[in-house]
């Protein structure tokens, strides 16, 4: 017995093409979520660089300064969550420890 049986023919090719885009996305869901490891690198660039502005500016221990290093902890956070690593902008290299510190550019 046919689940499309007694339903028209277009009823069965929408049911189809519901069907293909499912799997589609399906297959489609985890790559479109997850960003590349250049993104990234350069999502955690730029967060160092707009720390360094913002103590550059403000001083080491100003609130824009606490916003921006959040802003870096969270673009490392999700370079270890998707990738198991984490770019190091000062030493132009990749860690594959989650051994950084928060508190880095407190220091002279």
């Amino acid at each position: 017995m046919s689940i499309t049986k007694g339903v028209g023919p277009v009823t069965r090719l929408l049911m189809s093409l519901a069907a293909a885009l499912g799997v589609l996305l399906f297959m489609a869901g985890p790559r479109a979520q997850a960003e590349s490891v250049e993104r990234c690198q350069q999502r955690i660039a730029h967060a160092d660089h707009e720390l360094h502005e913002a103590i550059e500016h403000h001083g080491r221990h100003s609130r824009q300064a606490d916003h921006e290093r959040r802003e870096l902890h969270e673009a490392r956070e999700r370079c270890w969550r998707e990738h198991h690593r984490w770019w190091d902008e000062h030493e132009h290299r990749w860690h594959e420890e989650h051994d950084w510190d928060d508190r880095d550019h407190d220091r002279d």
